[in-house]
């Protein structure tokens, strides 16, 4: 309990909820998380009959430094194959700004630093 909790002050609001915490891998100038998102089938498609068809790929998002290294967040996301429709299906999560590879959080700290 106490590894989510920690984890939970040092990820994005919200992230150990939906992401499991695969590997952290330190090196010289940066913190590497690698996250697989948790078999959590999307809300709006409970009433449906999905089938898990594994990850998209890997995106790479860069979030707050931690003691002075660069941090990346490499997140595999969960898709599935709605059996009743035939389209793949997944959660929406909306932590990147919009045309960014930042989380929600950091570039609106960056945004208030270039005023």
């Amino acid at each position: 309990m106490l590894e989510k909790d920690l984890l939970s002050l040092l990820l994005p609001s919200g992230l150990t909820e939906l992401f499991e915490v695969d590997t952290l891998e330190k090196k010289d100038d940066s913190f590497h998380f690698y996250l697989s998102e948790k078999n959590i089938h999307p809300a709006e498609f409970a009433n449906q009959r999905l089938e898990s068809k594994g990850f998209f790929d890997e995106a790479i998002l860069r979030d707050f430094p931690l003691r002075g290294k660069a941090c990346f967040l490499h997140l595999r996301r969960r898709k599935w194959l709605n059996l009743n429709t035939g389209q793949i299906v997944f959660n929406e999560w909306r932590q990147v700004a919009k045309g960014t590879r930042l989380t929600v959080e950091f570039a609106a700290f960056l945004k208030g630093i270039n005023r």
